[in-house]
């Protein structure tokens, strides 16, 4: 069998004790964070709202999309001579980190969206946002992102994998595991560049004009007061679509000739443990 082995961040033994409490609390703060936010919402009916809906589906997917990398990172972080993958292994990881990183993005273009809605027709929010739209955006998100991973996923494993090789990451995403093949991997990397102009450009421009309406809208209110406390309502919300979209960005929509490990080792580091929390 073909087993693949994740890249060490370091040899050294206290930083990889380090990195592996660092690691660690960022994934419990993120993990008790998230399950904390699913019960408060689900205890108070006051919080039973279009908003808070898709926080909480927001937080759901965050608490598996973690899931699917922590656990194994932080096994690899403590010990780099075990940390090894089969072929199914890797692949199942990459769809759901595909899966579950398409549907997040996906969903906070549309966290975006309600909040344009709740600021800029305020009047009309409850008729615009109903919850039949509010479950059919959340389950098309899903229903999206399940296609990109399946496709992907698929695509890339049809690849023949000659022998056990290092990874150059520490979970099996789509560049490093195409570079490790043992065949022509253009058609997977045009595949791969498409579906991320989907899942990041479209949605962070659809994210962009929404907060370009929000703005002008915040402006145009009289009192202090109320712009401060709408631009703080969506100062969360913006720092982490920066975060993700940018990250993710330097990673999947750079050209592959210029695709760096020592980059790749470590901007995902953000999006996978840093954003979480």
């Amino acid at each position: 069998m073909v087993y693949f082995h994740f890249r060490p961040f370091s040899t050294l033994l206290e930083v990889q004790v380090f990195l592996f409490v660092a690691f660690l609390i960022m994934y419990l703060i993120s993990l008790s964070g998230n399950i904390f936010i699913l019960l408060i919402i689900w205890i108070h009916p006051s919080l039973h709202t279009p908003m808070y809906f898709f926080l909480a589906n927001l937080a759901a997917l965050e608490i598996c999309y973690s899931s699917t990398i922590a656990p194994l990172t932080l096994a690899s972080v403590l010990c780099p001579e075990g940390s090894i993958i089969s072929l199914p292994g890797c692949g199942t990881q990459m769809f759901f980190f595909i899966f579950l990183g398409s549907a997040d993005c996906v969903l906070l273009a549309i966290m975006a969206y309600d909040q344009f809605v709740a600021i800029c027709h305020p009047l009309r929010y409850t008729l615009i946002m109903s919850w039949r739209l509010c479950a059919q955006l959340s389950l098309g998100s899903l229903v999206l992102a399940f296609i990109f991973a399946l496709q992907l996923t698929v695509l890339i494993f049809q690849l023949p994998f000659c022998r056990s090789k290092e990874i150059s990451l520490f979970y099996c995403d789509t560049l490093p595991v195409m570079r490790v093949a043992c065949a022509d991997t253009r058609v997977q990397e045009a595949t791969v560049f498409v579906v991320s102009i989907t899942v990041l450009t479209i949605p962070f421009l659809l994210i962009s004009l929404s907060y370009a309406f929000i703005v002008a809208a915040i402006l145009k209110i009289s009192s202090s007061e109320g712009r401060h406390k709408a631009f703080s309502t969506c100062s969360s919300h913006l720092t982490v679509v920066l975060l993700q979209y940018g990250c993710g960005s330097l990673v999947y929509l750079c050209p592959s000739s210029s695709y760096s490990p020592e980059r790749a080792q470590i901007v995902p580091v953000v999006y996978t443990f840093i954003t979480l929390c």
